[in-house]
């Protein structure tokens, strides 16, 4: 079981992350400087003082590692890594693993994003909003048993079909679920309902 730590465990670790947070910028503060430096002088002069030789004859097999240390500026470590790659076809590769390669626009069309009902923050809220919405074809209406069985044969003027049938038991389709009410469960026990 872990305890909290007291006041003074915690300003003696506050105090180290400040020591250790002054060496870092003092750090970085001297990079800066070096690498300015570095800057405003030739390449040919900064790789005749390191050593190196000059990225764009290095070919297949040779080290390039010495360009991978902090003395060397970015910039001709950028040229030595792009070097290191154009000379060896299989570190060029792409494999097709990585994540980031796969086009995610490929079910588009013509590159435009596909459109859905989905919204953000409310999902598909519209499409259950219709579902919910009462409907004009949702209402019940009165059948006939002629027009029932009328339905096979054919078609004649409605306005005859009216007048000649008339109305003896209609029958009522089923009501659609009144949606505007919250539903609840109802459990029922040994005895009764709670």
């Amino acid at each position: 079981m872990s305890r909290n730590a007291t006041f003074w465990e915690r300003r003696r670790a506050a105090v180290q992350a400040e020591e250790e947070a002054a060496v870092v910028a003092q750090q970085e503060a001297a990079d800066a400087e070096h690498q300015q430096a570095l800057a405003e002088r030739s390449d040919e002069d900064i790789l005749s003082e390191l050593g190196l030789p000059h990225p764009d004859t290095l070919t297949k097999g040779d080290d390039f590692a010495a360009f991978m240390v902090k003395a060397v500026p970015e910039h001709l470590r950028k040229r030595a890594l792009r070097k290191l790659w154009r000379s060896d076809p299989v570190l060029a590769c792409v494999d097709g693993l990585n994540d980031y390669d796969d086009d995610y626009l490929t079910g588009s069309f013509n590159n435009a994003p596909i459109k859905t009902n989905y919204q953000v923050g409310k999902g598909l809220l519209e499409h259950v909003l219709d579902t919910m919405r009462p409907d004009e074809a949702a209402t019940p209406i009165a059948l006939d048993k002629e027009d029932i069985l009328a339905e096979d044969a054919p078609r004649e003027d409605p306005v005859e079909l009216e007048e000649a049938s008339a109305p003896d038991t209609p029958t009522v389709l089923a009501e659609a679920p009144d949606h505007s009410k919250p539903r609840r469960m109802v459990f029922y026990f040994d005895g009764g309902s709670t």
